[in-house]
């Protein structure tokens, strides 16, 4: 029986103290002249959604989308305080997987696509993507599923070639098929070539964070970081097991450093999202050709990243934005946005499109990358995060962060816990 996690009723303290809305240029939508519709739509990141509204338009002459973007913290707080404020909110929002849970509270706030329609088409996706959008009960849905994170190892040919481990993609994803093979092939390498496997510490950490169904919180909102069966303190001490074997980098997430690590050879994997190869040609082009893609021992297999579009119930158009929605989001137009922005399905007809299948990739030397990412997705559990995940995942950041540079990993777990009971109880 498919699980089900919780949106708690009614609005949180945050949201009811929230700030004000936001400026005019973000206000729900106005009808125009006859029939014509105009309504706005907010988003984040390198979507390509602004292409495809003019495509959507040109199908839909009475409809008009206004497309605002923004960084994702910007977009994130001008919704959470245009919902606050009762009005300044868009018609129709995209929403960042790890932001999610902090507008559950304001379930009120949201359109249930549930009553226009959606459970004709649950089906179309995957089942964790879009349970991850339903209420306790399952009568509600908050959004509807955009793309998607699924992980798979990205490694340097000839690192690997150098250290005498395997390098095609299927060998290499036989042979290190458990985490205890991970460590082994890390060390090898560490000993033939004196580079890191990992780039940072927080990579690491992740490759057993992103699996856990429930990490920090359980759906009653409890920290549950020290209960019996948690795997976070597992997750924490693997991060620093390998970091103390010499096999973790100290190359800051996001940072130009990471960025020349990996385009000059200097680590020899990354435990990368679908997504990540934007990134990879970005940072590191001459990168190109040296590295492939498999996929990842099953304890290490997660989501990292991903969005869903909402619709806030300050629109006067909600059947018109959940139209819009369905199209967006249908198979056939995610295809159109993995093919020109590299955003991963989450429609699962796409995995057996011709395009999709036979897509070759130059990056990796023609490797058919899609197809690792799409058996990964299929592998996905589900996760469940929480309002405050945030929060408590920085602080267990910063406190590996500070082990790195060699402060007692007990004490800064404590020290960690401490500072987000305090955090929490504010």
């Amino acid at each position: 029986m498919k699980r089900k996690y919780f949106f708690t009723i009614g609005l949180s303290i945050l949201l009811l103290f929230a700030l004000a809305a936001c400026s005019s240029s973000g206000t729900s939508s106005e009808e125009g002249d006859g029939d014509k519709i105009s309504m706005n739509f907010w988003i984040f990141g390198a979507t390509g959604y602004e292409e495809l509204v003019k495509e959507y338009e040109e199908l839909n002459e009475n409809i008009t989308i206004n497309v605002r973007h923004a960084e994702t913290a910007d977009h994130h707080d001008a919704l959470f305080n245009s919902l606050s404020a009762g009005s300044g909110a868009p018609d129709i929002a995209m929403l960042e997987v790890d932001q999610v849970d902090r507008y559950r509270t304001a379930q009120d706030r949201f359109v249930n696509l549930y009553d226009l329609g959606a459970r004709d088409i649950e089906g179309n996706y995957l089942d964790w993507k879009w349970q991850f959008a339903e209420s306790t009960d399952g009568e509600f849905l908050f959004g509807l599923p955009t793309d998607i994170g699924p992980k798979a190892l990205y490694y340097r040919t000839e690192i690997f070639e150098e250290a005498g481990l395997p390098t095609d993609p299927d060998e290499l994803s036989a042979y290190m098929s458990s985490p205890e093979k991970f460590r082994e092939a890390a060390i090898q390498i560490k000993d033939a070539t004196g580079k890191p496997m990992v780039a940072n510490i927080e990579m690491m950490y992740r490759s057993i964070l992103d699996t856990l169904e429930e990490s920090y919180f359980d759906p009653e909102s409890n920290l549950i970081i020290e209960e019996p069966g948690n795997r976070v303190r597992e997750a924490y001490d693997y991060a620093i097991e390998m970091n103390e074997l010499g096999v973790v980098g100290n190359f800051t997430m996001w940072s130009a450093e990471w960025g020349n690590a990996v385009n000059n050879g200097g680590v020899a994997v990354e435990l990368g999202a679908a997504w990540f190869k934007g990134w990879m040609e970005g940072n590191a082009p001459d990168a190109e050709g040296e590295f492939q893609v498999a996929t990842l021992p099953t304890e290490f297999t997660g989501n990292w990243g991903g969005s869903y579009i909402t619709i806030p119930n300050q629109t006067d158009h909600a059947e018109e934005a959940y139209a819009f929605l369905e199209w967006l989001l249908s198979a056939e137009t995610q295809l159109k946005s993995f093919k020109s922005n590299g955003l991963f399905p989450s429609a699962t007809a796409v995995y057996e499109m011709d395009d999709f299948v036979n897509a070759t990739d130059d990056y990796f030397s023609g490797q058919q990358t899609q197809n690792v990412f799409a058996e990964a997705a299929q592998n996905v559990g589900f996760v469940f995060k929480g309002e405050n995940y945030v929060t408590v995942h920085d602080e267990i950041l910063a406190a590996l962060t500070n082990v790195q540079e060699g402060a007692d990993p007990d004490a800064e777990w404590d020290a960690a816990l401490s500072r987000i009971q305090t955090n929490l109880s504010r």
